[in-house]
């Protein structure tokens, strides 16, 4: 028997077009490994709503894995000891893995490179991160012709199957037992709305493809209705990589209707990789400099009311009470939302990608901060801060009534014309914590003080 192989998982949680996978078996005996390293990522560690997903997912995959006759290691601790342990406990000599570009993720390769061969593949963008560049050689900042420039190299390769066995090694390495990883919520357990909402694994991943591919051709249409299913709700299984973007591609391409509209989307979450390999530190740092010196407010009674649904705004209490029940919140409420603590709150961007960082289950280090300092007015490609969306004009706008009902049932007997904005709160629900006007006033007088000269 030649040595063991190992591959290394992390948010490729799939067995489906994985290229690490299928290089690992085409060398030898194979020994899949997760690490849970909670210390390379520092301040980025998972939140609480990732390590729900991260838990069925996990479980999934090794059940998946036990059908072709192999199991899933699990260790904990920093990744490039964790690996080199294996190494000598099961004498394998090379690591393949999917390569990704969080910062932490790449000081932790750079790591793993120095005890083990580690060989890199690609498989979780459209194209590799920093690989689309202008003319000039460089590396796009703005969405718009980086979205031209990948499209020329569209469609990706075809997926590839999932192996039909998988060989053992003669000696498996010691393995954590998944419960005693503690991911799941008990005391108490907030997680039974997400249980109701969600299918974390391979195998939820294709019947959301499933559904969703028979509604993709009017999704320019719908996607901004939060009233209705518009939206994929593909993004947790692609942050975990329980399906490849490939897979997803070639499955919709040929839909018609307004599925260009969505193939964008995908569009965008490889920009975003693309940003952060340009500034890792973009989910903590202003990209336009001039921001820093604009005056936040420091209003934790306020960030409470944003983050609890008790703003008074029905639109946006609906999208918080859904991201706290499902751990998810629909696209176009997720800008209001983000717009309303940015600049009717004024309140730090940051303090939002911080709670969406915990509280989101397609929490997505890229994708949460450029989409921030898009809403902030702060990135290299941005809307501008002086454009203020108005919250009481986007919930007609985009007909929803009936999602205020779900989620803010205080309002559920009113009408559809009163909902967006009741004249008089009922009993239980809060007046509105500041007035469109004041806030636009407050928010547009900052910004003007932060252009004056220092």
């Amino acid at each position: 028997m030649s040595d063991p192989v190992i591959v290394w998982f992390r948010r490729d949680l799939r067995l489906a077009d994985q290229a690490a996978l299928l290089a690992a078996a085409a060398e030898g005996p194979v020994i899949p490994v997760y690490i849970l390293d909670d210390d390379t990522p520092r301040h980025c560690r998972m939140g609480g709503a990732s390590r729900w997903w991260l838990h069925h997912s996990l479980a999934e995959l090794d059940a998946s894995l036990r059908k072709l006759g192999s199991r899933l290691i699990l260790r904990r601790g920093k990744c490039h000891e964790e690996l080199a342990a294996v190494r000598r406990e099961a004498g394998a000599r090379v690591v393949h893995a999917l390569q990704h570009y969080e910062p932490w993720w790449r000081n932790a390769e750079k790591a793993v490179a120095k005890t083990i061969r580690l060989v890199l593949h690609e498989g979780n963008y459209l194209a590799p991160a920093g690989s689309v560049r202008t003319g000039m050689g460089r590396p796009y900042k703005i969405y718009t012709p980086f979205w031209h420039a990948l499209l020329e190299r569209m469609p990706p390769a075809p997926p590839l199957p999932a192996p039909e066995r998988l060989e053992a090694p003669a000696v498996w390495p010691t393995s954590d037992a998944l419960d005693d990883w503690k991911l799941l919520p008990t005391a108490p357990d907030w997680a039974g709305g997400f249980r109701e909402t969600w299918t974390p694994g391979e195998n939820g991943a294709e019947e959301r493809l499933q559904d969703f591919a028979d509604r993709v051709a009017r999704y320019g249409e719908t996607r901004n209705l939060p009233s209705i299913e518009g939206t994929s709700r593909l993004s947790p299984h692609l942050h975990f990589g329980e399906i490849s973007p490939a897979t997803i591609w070639h499955r919709v391409v040929n839909a018609g209707g307004s599925v260009d509209v969505f193939l964008g989307e995908l569009g965008w979450r490889d920009y975003a990789q693309n940003v952060i390999v340009q500034f890792p530190d973009y989910g903590s740092r202003n990209a336009r400099e001039a921001y820093d010196r604009l005056e936040w407010r420091d209003d934790p009674e306020a960030l409470r009311a944003w983050q609890q649904g008790r703003t008074g705004y029905p639109i946006v209490d609906a999208g918080m009470r859904e991201l706290w029940h499902t751990g998810w919140m629909h696209n176009r409420v997720r800008m209001i939302a983000a717009s309303f603590l940015v600049k009717h709150l004024l309140i730090d961007w940051r303090e939002g990608e911080r709670w969406f960082w915990d509280t989101l289950v397609d929490a997505d280090y890229a994708s949460n901060a450029v989409n921030w300092q898009w809403t902030a007015g702060t990135g290299v490609d941005s809307n501008m801060f002086v454009r203020i969306m108005a919250p009481l004009t986007q919930s007609p706008k985009f007909d929803a009534a009936g999602y205020i009902r779900q989620w803010v049932p205080e309002l559920a007997h009113l009408s559809d014309r009163d909902i967006h904005d009741p004249a008089v709160p009922p009993r239980g629900y809060p007046a509105k914590i500041v007035s469109h006007s004041e806030a636009r006033a407050r928010a547009l007088a900052a910004h003007d003080r932060m252009k004056q000269p220092a």
